[in-house]
């Protein structure tokens, strides 16, 4: 749905230092991008619950991270999350990828589509869900609205386009 490029930008642009991740087929086309730009730290970890600690660590630390994960990762990270983003109410975002939202073919009886909305309700997250190109603008709007209120958010981007 959207370039590197235009990923990189957007997150330079609103004054994210590092992109804390875990390899992905689809959010990971944006990788070549976001390495070369020389304002963005790309830090891939193993599992999706490492990166919440990581981001958070970065958090304290003084940097702006930004965790990039598939909503796969959001379930199996839940404890993680609950701790960076509740306990100790760190203002960590998100993007956070669909996992088949566009194409439920290419996955059938994919349970993402069942799942992803619910479990970010649960765990309160406030999110925005990304559904075409032209909304590049409501990422940064709510990236830029949830730092300046100092809460965590998302930007829950649909991917699975065949």
């Amino acid at each position: 749905m959207f370039t590197g490029e235009q990923i990189a930008s957007l997150l330079t642009d609103v004054g994210v230092t590092h992109v804390v991740t875990v390899p992905d087929s689809t959010l990971g086309t944006w990788y070549a991008a976001i390495e070369r730009t020389s304002k963005l730290t790309l830090v891939r970890v193993c599992r999706e619950g490492e990166a919440w600690g990581v981001a958070g660590g970065l958090y304290l630390g003084g940097a702006t991270p930004l965790v990039m994960i598939q909503c796969t990762g959001l379930f199996e990270s839940g404890d993680a999350l609950r701790n960076v983003l509740h306990d100790w109410k760190l203002p960590v975002f998100a993007l956070i990828g669909y996992r088949s939202y566009l194409d439920q073919s290419t996955l059938p009886g994919d349970t993402c589509l069942v799942f992803t909305e619910p479990v970010l309700d649960a765990w309160r997250i406030d999110y925005r869900l990304v559904t075409e190109p032209s909304q590049l603008d409501a990422i940064r709007a709510h990236y830029l609205a949830c730092r300046e209120a100092r809460r965590p958010g998302a930007a829950v981007i649909a991917e699975g386009k065949a």
